[in-house]
Order: C-alpha cells, then structure tokens, then sequence
C-alpha cells in the first residue's frame, strides 16, 4: 500500500501545507518535521513561485520571504529528501506552480521528486485539460506504488457539473475541493452548502475528498472532518508558525491542535 492510501485508513485526516525556505531552509525542515511528527497525517510541501495566483497575503508574503531567502526548486526536492532521512514517513505532496517546474525540466523534476520521497504533485495553475504534457513526463512508478506519482486536482464550487464529473471521474491520490471562491486564506465561518458540494463529487469517485481554503481553527476543522476525508490547512498555519518566536515548538502545538480536534 502506496503512503496516500495508508494515511487514509483513519479518517479523517489533518493536511498543513508550509512552505520550504520560510522564514529560512533550515527552520522550514525543522518545522515540516514537527507537524509531521506531532499529528499530521500528510503535508504539502510549498514550493515558492514569484507570481502565485491562488495564494491570499499570508501565503504570498511567506513564498517571499523563502524566494529572497534563495530558495530553489533543487533546495526543496533537497528539504524532502532531508525529511526523509530524519525519518518522516508521512506522504509530502509537492504543491506549487507549473512555470518553475517547466523551467527546471519536467523529466528531471519528476525524476528527482520521486528520488527525494515526494509521493505526489498539486499544481494550483495547470488545469486537468492542459496536463497531458506533465503526465508524458510522469512515468516513474516508484516503489509501492503500482502507477506514477499522482497529480492531484483541485474542483472549486464555481465547477461545471461536467468537469467536476470529469475530475473526479479520473482523480487519483485524493480530490483538493476549494470550499470557496477567492483566494486562499482564513474564513470566519464555513462556506455554505459544503455538504452538498462534498456529496455531489462523491457521486462520481471513490477517491477521498478533502477539503481546504477557509479553514482556519480546529473547530472549522472538526466540522468539516464531520463531512470530508481531509482537511487541508495553509494560511492558519503559515501564520502561526510564521509569526512565532519558536517556530519549531508553535508547528508541534499546531499539529498536536487540530490533530485531536479531528480524532
């Protein structure tokens, strides 16, 4: 069994997403190893772009903050690779946009993800109908798994009925749902009819749903774990991290948090 598959034996299941490089690579490491050890059950792993569209202020200010820093995408397929060795067995899915790996080379990005220990990819600016020249790419079937790393796709509440169908007809790893329109970012209460929307994807998948933007407590968290396979949180924990004196030791509290909200 593939470590996506593992981590979804017990739902539902707690998704940071902290970027490599913020506030520096060291610190970074230090805390994707915290949240991975203290109540995380998988991680995306922020690869920093100079021009992230889907990110809100928090987000973007980090990526920053990592890209000044000197941060590079051969530093973050270094950091998983770190992660590894210091015993991480989590799944880490690789999230950032489609220009840097392009520009790194899709062969030797991919190549080298799954060399590291990355178990899969989420690029937020490459819709499911512009990926055929990623997928020729991703032909690396890494050991336990019985096809190449997924690339995970994101369905948003603005999705035609067609296209989420399509989506999740073909959805490997997991669905990312967006559980509002916008940016990335916390939310005060949860959107509206996310039931509904959970239940309609689940008509055409048997791939877990989880669900991300707008979450930004472990109370959010634990209602919407009530409905979804997943919770995916980025802007809470970038902040709170971010923010803290003792990165390190605010990444175990956070984890520790939601973790128990969710069990």
């Amino acid at each position: 069994m593939n470590r996506i598959d593992n981590a979804f034996k017990n739902k539902p299941i707690f998704m940071p997403y902290f970027p490599i490089g913020y506030p520096d690579l060291e610190t970074s490491i230090d805390v994707i190893e915290a949240l991975a050890k203290n109540g995380a059950d998988l991680i995306e792993v922020g690869l920093s772009f100079s021009d992230p569209l889907a990110d809100g202020p928090v987000i973007q200010k980090a990526t920053q903050v990592a890209l000044e820093g000197g941060v590079t995408v051969k530093k973050c397929l270094a950091a998983v690779a770190e992660l590894r060795k210091r015993g991480v067995t989590i799944p880490l899915i690789l999230m950032g946009y489609y220009n840097p790996m392009l520009a790194y080379g899709l062969e030797k990005f991919i190549k080298e993800a799954v060399s590291a220990g990355a178990d899969g990819f989420i690029i937020p600016d490459l819709p499911m109908e512009e990926s055929d020249e990623f997928a020729g790419a991703n032909h690396i079937v890494p050991e336990g798994y019985d096809s190449p790393l997924p690339l995970i796709y994101m369905l948003a509440p603005t999705s035609s009925p067609e296209r989420m169908e399509m989506i999740a007809r073909n959805a490997k790893g997991f669905i990312y749902l967006v559980s509002v329109t916008g940016i990335t970012g916390e939310r005060k209460s949860l959107a509206e009819g996310l039931g509904d929307l959970i239940s309609s994807v689940r008509e055409h998948t048997s791939a877990p749903v989880c669900v991300g933007f707008g979450i930004g407590t472990p109370e959010q968290a634990k209602s919407v774990g009530q409905m979804a396979d997943g919770v995916i949180v980025g802007t809470a924990c970038v902040r709170a991290i971010g923010e803290s004196k003792t990165p390190v030791e605010s990444a175990r509290e956070f984890a520790k948090s939601f973790s128990s909200a969710l069990q």
